[in-house]
């Protein structure tokens, strides 16, 4: 599907204002039928949460994607790491969105949306227009950019997690937008 296409879906699917199906495991392969009924789904209790210790229009934000952006020039994540490459790349503030590299290794779903529009999964332009409108502070000026699909998550909890939170309480982030692809 390219972009033209995916446009002209969007606005079928806007007309219609609902989908017939959503989130239903048939439609993915066996193989991937297979692999979520038996892959080991962690349970996290209690759910970390921290309360906003200032108003959002005071806080400085920081986006937390894991897409598998990377900018041109920056290492692409390796495919070949079993469990999934846990490492993350920082994306300046000021970097232009469609200089995203989508490189997401899972084929679980359609990347054309967020290739077309890397918004979708990296919403900088959105969060440009809240800070102008003064619903957020500020802007942090890196992001960072993980790749999803980790089969094997004990690395990134132990060593990329960490380093990610020291890097967002060093710049002195608020709130961290994470959007999960």
């Amino acid at each position: 599907m390219n972009c033209e296409a995916l446009l002209d879906w969007l606005d079928i699917l806007h007309e219609k204002s609902q989908l017939d199906r959503v989130g239903d495991l048939a439609e993915f392969t066996l193989p991937v039928r297979m692999f979520l009924k038996a892959y080991s789904w962690r349970k996290i209790d209690p759910v970390p949460w921290a309360t906003l210790k200032k108003p959002l229009a005071e806080c400085r934000l920081a986006v937390v994607s894991s897409a598998g952006f990377v900018l041109t020039g920056q290492l692409p994540f390796h495919e070949s790491i079993r469990g999934g490459d846990y490492s993350f790349r920082e994306i300046p503030s000021d970097a232009d969105v469609h200089q995203l590299v989508e490189s997401h290794r899972s084929g679980s779903f359609d990347h054309t949306g967020i290739r077309c529009d890397a918004n979708l999964a990296f919403p900088i332009r959105r969060v440009r227009e809240l800070a102008e409108r003064g619903r957020i502070g500020s802007i942090n000026h890196r992001h960072l950019s993980f790749m999803g699909s980790i089969t094997a998550p004990g690395r990134l909890i132990q060593q990329t997690a960490p380093e990610a939170a020291r890097l967002l309480a060093l710049d002195a982030v608020d709130v961290a937008l994470l959007v999960p692809v």
